[in-house]
């Protein structure tokens, strides 16, 4: 099946937990989870990071990230990927680098030593609690395999699909209307964020949904419930 490639943005809402170790002496680095890490950590013998934050003095673009990373992988034979990210803590928002694909907690530092080489200034540390509550902007490229109208699927992960909205919404409405589906739908134990891409003939408004062992069924069950929300 034919696999596109968009770029766009994902928001979504994690309890987020500093690195204390293995990273550049007095930075601020962030570790994500995976939604779904009790789930996938029990096929799995090694604890890999999910996705780590670079946090940075000052906000850089999309643009210096991929182009950095590039070179990065091809001088250290690594396979990471990257995104420029916002993290809302409080009313405190960082900017940074969402790096995906370090195989090593104790690999964190080298990787980031080796941002450091390409100019990169990072963010002094700041005292974060573990599972501190984070609302995370993600500038990012989605693969997509069409499934069935407006409704896709990751060719990387069989879990994760997306599937369009027909408007926006912010993240107050995103939110509630999230916290009433989750209490009015059979489908159980999902996780699921905002997002939106670009394409040609504009921005398109999208939700992605990841659960284990999830169907298309299910997706289907879950957009009906924001389209009528969004009706």
């Amino acid at each position: 099946m034919e696999v596109r490639e968009l770029i766009g943005k994902i928001t979504l809402q994690e309890n987020v937990s500093p690195i204390e170790r293995n990273k550049v002496n007095g930075t601020f680095v962030i570790h994500i989870p995976n939604p779904l890490a009790s789930y996938y950590s029990r096929f799995t013998e090694v604890n890999r990071p999910n996705s780590i934050v670079f946090v940075t003095k000052d906000p850089v673009s999309f643009e210096r990230i991929l182009r950095s990373t590039k070179i990065i992988n091809a001088k250290n034979t690594l396979q990471v990927n990257s995104a420029k990210c916002e993290v809302m803590i409080g009313r405190n928002k960082y900017s940074g680098i969402r790096v995906m694909g370090i195989d090593r907690y104790t690999n964190i530092d080298k990787v980031q030593s080796a941002y450091q080489e390409e100019g990169f200034d990072f963010h002094k540390n700041v005292r974060l609690s573990k599972g501190t509550d984070a609302l995370i902007r993600v500038n990012k490229f989605f693969n997509f395999i069409d499934v069935e109208d407006k409704i896709f699927q990751s060719p990387n992960n069989k879990d994760r699909f997306y599937f369009e909205v027909p408007r926006y919404m912010d993240w107050e409405e995103f939110r509630k209307h999230t916290f009433a589906i989750k209490n009015n739908i059979s489908v159980t134990n999902y996780d699921i964020a905002k997002g939106i891409i670009y394409e040609k003939d504009g921005i398109t408004d999208i939700l992605r949904v990841i659960k284990p062992n999830i169907t298309v069924e299910m997706v289907r069950q879950i957009r009906e419930k924001y389209l009528d929300k969004l009706s």
